[in-house]
Parts: structure tokens; sequence; C-alpha cells
């Protein structure tokens, strides 16, 4: 059985990828998109971070999360962000997948894959890095030509803000040239 080790930076800055169970397209439903927004609303409530990007693609996401000085513990939130919206999910008429029945004592239910991909921040190039990357993972995956197409994403946040040009990474633009591999985003092809 493999040994996952996480990086424990109180602090810390962590872009996570969080994928559905067999990459099930949940997200492509407003309502599914809105019960994860108030999950993890909910859950910054309770396990404060500061939300740096996000997008949500049909069958996952990908986030970059600040912890507060002194905290750890993502792992926590991310079982809180992922129980609540399964337990809302279902409430509202979604189902899950089929799951053995060992994984059904285990309580584990066909809606997320288990566990996440965590990558800790290193230094202001590695952020942009990966920032970058959230944003221009609509393109990535062809479901749309710009990222300010892609409505379920914190590039719009960021446009507004002045960080991106509206038409940044489209046509006129060369597209990012990530450095690292796929496996390192944790999204295998």
């Amino acid at each position: 059985m493999p040994d996952y080790r996480r990086a424990q930076v109180a602090g810390g800055t962590f872009f996570f990828t969080v994928i559905t169970h067999r990459r099930r397209q949940l997200f492509h439903l407003e309502i599914n998109r809105k019960i994860l927004g108030n999950a993890i609303r909910e859950c910054q409530t309770d396990w404060p971070f500061k939300l740096n990007a996000m997008v949500l693609l049909p069958d996952h996401l990908h986030t970059i999360w600040t912890l507060p000085p002194g905290d750890v513990n993502y792992s926590g939130r991310w079982s809180v962000i992922k129980k609540t919206f399964t337990t809302r999910f279902l409430a509202d008429g979604g189902c899950d997948a089929k799951v053995s029945a060992g994984k059904r004592r285990e309580r584990r239910r066909g809606v997320w894959q288990r566990r996440f991909w965590e990558h800790t921040i290193q230094d202001e190039d590695d952020f942009q890095t990966h920032f970058d990357y959230v944003h221009y993972n609509p393109v990535k995956h062809k479901l749309v030509k710009c990222p300010g197409d892609w409505e379920a994403s914190s590039f719009h946040r960021w446009v507004k803000a002045g960080v991106y040009p509206p038409d940044w990474a489209c046509g006129n633009y060369p597209p990012p040239n990530f450095p690292v591999t796929e496996e390192e985003y944790g999204e295998t092809l």
C-alpha cells in the first residue's frame, strides 16, 4: 500500500488538483457548481484559507490556497468540502457512481476520486507558473479558445484586478509554456 506523505508547511501556499470519481462530468451543471462553491465558502468560515486562484472544469478542479500562519491542515479542509458537497449533491437528486462493497464499508461514495494532488508552492516563479496553469486549463482541455471564455474561473477576478489583460493566452498571445510535466499538475493525459 502506498505511503502518502503530505507537505507540512505551516501557513504555506499550495496548488491542488481534485478529480471526480472516474472523471464523471458533474460540474457541467450550474447547480453542482453552486453546491461546490457553497461548500468551499462554508469551509472557509470554519477553516479559513485564502483562495488565490481556481478553475472548475466538468470533471476536475485546480486551485491555489494559502493557509493561515501556523496552520497545515489542508487535508481536513478538503475532507469537509468533499463531504459537504457529496451530502448536498445527493440530497439534491444527484447519484453516486457504483463502488465496491468494500468501499461502501469504508463509507466511500462514488462522487470524488479518493485523495487529491497537492504541490507546495516554492517561490514567486512557482506561484506564477501554477497561477497561469489554473487559468489556462480550460484552453488546454479545448473547452474554450480563451481563458476569459470560461465562466467557472477566477480569471475574471484577476482581469478586473489588472493582473491579466482580458485577451491573455488568446490567439494574439502565445500559449503559456509550462516547464513541468502533466504529472506534476496531478492530471495525467
